[in-house]
């Protein structure tokens, strides 16, 4: 069975002899990040044994209590890249700037990540993920390359995820299909499970935060309660899925189909999540599955980025949940 199995890093190669923009750069980039997905796997499966659970003490630049393990994972991957040519620089929800690593002549991309997604699930050893989102990018310092990545000049060219549960997993896409590969530990390689990914155009799942269900707006609190009714013919009421990570819920919501959302509150008057290594990464994800990200007025990938850590309402999943909760939002029900 293993010696067909198509491994990532094959992959990474045959897809590179059919698409002209999976350049040599970009192909050793990604084959790094699966090499991370591998470190990063064994060593949150080792932080309970390593004493590397709990919280530091202090906050990101973003104001969220940070974890032992947040700025471990965030250590690896800014070691893993600075010995790889292809990054120019790396956004992190652990970095206040954009961390320059290269500026060579290969250094052709800036990495956006959450290195450690959900690490409010470290503790109880719940899912956990790492986010990604690879752009093209010019420019001969930290200014230009800044700059670049704000004003849209930079073109988000790949994406994906790395989910630590049962398994782990890693989703990717170059704009050419979305494709999961399992973790075999026993090999050591990601092996290819999931080919040309579908988002069904409509599920029965959604996940939400309802701990903030009265800080949200009533459309958002009417929206819950439609999904909520009874109604078998429109296969209602959905049922809730909510782990605390947004790569686990998202999982979820891109192979079995369904809707998440994190819209504005009390606290977060643009919304919880950042746009750039949270955010944008799986609506990319989510595109080239067929499925939809949004706002909630306006696609996500649209959306006017001015700052680094900025945050932005949110719902990701299938296109008939998204088009109800933009409908919803717009007072159009």
């Amino acid at each position: 069975m293993h010696t067909k199995a198509m491994t990532f890093s094959r992959h990474i190669l045959e897809e590179a002899k059919v698409q002209q923009d999976m350049t040599a750069e970009l192909s050793s980039l990604l084959m790094q990040m699966g090499y991370v997905g591998k470190i990063l796997s064994r060593e949150i499966a080792r932080a309970p044994l390593k004493g590397r659970l709990g919280l530091v003490g202090e906050t990101n630049p973003t104001g969220d209590a940070q974890k032992k393990l947040d700025v471990y994972t965030n250590d690896i991957m800014v070691e893993a890249f600075s010995e790889t040519g292809p990054v120019a620089g790396l956004v992190s929800e652990e970095l206040e700037e954009l961390k320059i690593l290269s500026l060579g002549r290969e250094a052709k991309y800036i990495l956006c990540t959450d290195p450690l997604d959900g690490s409010s699930n470290t503790d109880i050893n719940a899912p956990i993920g790492t986010i990604f989102g690879i752009y093209r990018c010019s420019g001969n310092n930290h200014r230009e390359l800044e700059q670049n990545l704000l004003n849209e000049r930079m073109k988000q060219i790949a994406a994906g995820y790395v989910l630590y549960g049962a398994s782990t997993m890693l989703v990717y896409t170059c704009g050419h299909g979305v494709y999961g590969f399992t973790l075999d530990c026993d090999l050591g390689e990601f092996l290819l499970v999931h080919e040309n990914i579908s988002c069904p155009a409509r599920g029965h799942y959604c996940s939400a935060n309802l701990g903030r269900y009265h800080e949200w707006s009533s459309d958002i609190q009417n929206f819950i309660a439609h999904l909520t009714v009874h109604d078998p013919s429109t296969r209602r009421p959905y049922s809730l899925r909510y782990t605390g990570a947004l790569v686990a819920d998202f999982h979820r919501s891109l192979l079995e189909g369904g809707v998440y959302f994190y819209p504005p509150d009390a606290d977060h008057k643009n919304g919880k999540l950042r746009f750039l290594y949270e955010c944008a990464p799986l609506a990319f994800v989510v595109e080239q599955a067929g499925g939809c990200a949004s706002t909630g007025t306006q696609r996500l990938l649209d959306l006017k980025v001015e700052l680094l850590h900025q945050r932005a309402p949110f719902v990701i999943g299938s296109t008939e949940e998204v088009a109800l909760y933009e409908k919803f939002l717009t007072g159009g029900t």
